[in-house]
């Protein structure tokens, strides 16, 4: 099993594939093998490691508020495990302020960063869904939270569609089957690093070239704060998908993987 020791945690990712490597990092209750559709066409190009963000999977699941400097922190230890210099980054939700962190921090590690759905900062708003979301899974069952988090991140689109809205049914039914499920602190660490991040002032410090990807209809991460992450960094390229929401890497998924694979390699 591969295992690393980061930033005080006990780190497991797994990696596919050959070429140039890639990092990619999961969003809020998610493990590294979520990846998995992506990395299936991604893995071709390049070597793709998607490590347990510390909270979930995996990974150890310490107590206490994260930041995302400190989960900065820890890929950069599994960069060293792995004895990587520079890696090209794609970061989605939650991974894409991990990144924006690593980017940051790490200028001399990241060759280049895809941001899936980012913020720099939260508003009101979004602190108050990442604060509901640690309320309700201490009350929920596993089933019924999944179906809140569905709520978020899949657009009308889906929902109405005959074979989508049965993937989501299926993903509710086998929510409480899956293994290593996320306990409640390990939520309200993540949950507590997604809303102190704020590095609206910084992200110009970001050299890497940088892909900014949204959601037209994301209600969770909202055009603006994706907008905002893109008019900070310099030079920075911004895609946004008509109609579709947060999980816009999965309803627009025949476009997605190319768009970024061709992306990544030409930088």
């Amino acid at each position: 099993m591969p295992i690393v020791r980061t930033n005080g945690i006990d780190m497991y990712y797994a990696e596919a594939g050959d070429g140039p490597p890639l990092l990619m990092i999961m969003g809020i209750t998610a493990p590294g093998s979520v990846w998995e559709v992506h990395k299936e066409a991604w893995k071709a190009h390049f070597r793709c490691i998607m490590p347990d963000n510390r909270g979930v999977g995996r990974s150890s699941k310490p107590g206490g508020n994260y930041t995302s400097a400190q989960m900065a922190d820890d890929m950069a230890g599994l960069l060293d495990a792995l004895e990587l210099d520079r890696v090209h980054v794609v970061g989605v939700s939650m991974g894409s302020i991990i990144a924006q962190q690593l980017a940051i921090r790490c200028p001399d590690r990241v060759r280049s960063l895809v941001l899936m759905c980012p913020w720099a900062r939260c508003d009101r708003y979004a602190a108050s869904i990442f604060r509901h979301m640690m309320t309700i899974k201490a009350r929920l069952r596993p089933e019924e939270f999944t179906e809140y988090i569905q709520l978020l991140i899949f657009s009308k689109g889906t929902w109405d569609d005959i074979e989508g809205y049965a993937e989501l049914i299926n993903e509710r039914t086998h929510a409480s089957a899956g293994e290593d499920p996320q306990p409640l602190h390990g939520l309200e660490g993540q949950g507590h690093a997604c809303i102190e991040h704020n590095v609206l002032e910084a992200l110009p410090q970001i050299t890497a070239p940088t892909l900014v990807v949204g959601g037209e209809q994301d209600i969770f991460v909202p055009p603006w704060m994706v907008e905002e992450v893109a008019a900070g960094i310099p030079n920075a390229e911004l895609h946004m998908y008509p109609g579709a929401g947060h999980a816009f890497h999965w309803e627009r998924i025949e476009d997605f993987n190319p768009r970024v694979a061709d992306w990544l390699l030409a930088h």
